[in-house]
């Protein structure tokens, strides 16, 4: 998929979202709960993954502006040979 094509479909998408937004205030109630359901959906998602990210960029890259610190590796824990 083409740079151009990605747009385009972006674009139609949020023509789609614009639509149903503006029609809102008539439908049916249904058809508000519904909506808001999965915009609420989308916006948790949304969130969840900026949360997931940040952490992960904190806690593995030392995005703090410090070198991550060797002392706080991981070791791996290996039984003893008999």
């Amino acid at each position: 998929m083409s740079s151009e094509d990605f747009l385009k479909e972006v674009q139609a998408i949020g023509e789609k979202f614009l639509l149903k937004l503006q029609n809102l205030p008539k439908a049916e109630p249904v058809e508000i709960i519904s909506f808001s359901v999965v915009l609420l959906f989308i916006v948790t998602v949304l969130v969840l993954t900026i949360i997931a990210c940040s952490c992960c960029c904190y806690s593995c890259c030392g995005c703090d502006g410090h070198s991550p610190d060797p002392r706080h590796r991981k070791s791996q824990v290996r039984p003893a040979a008999h």
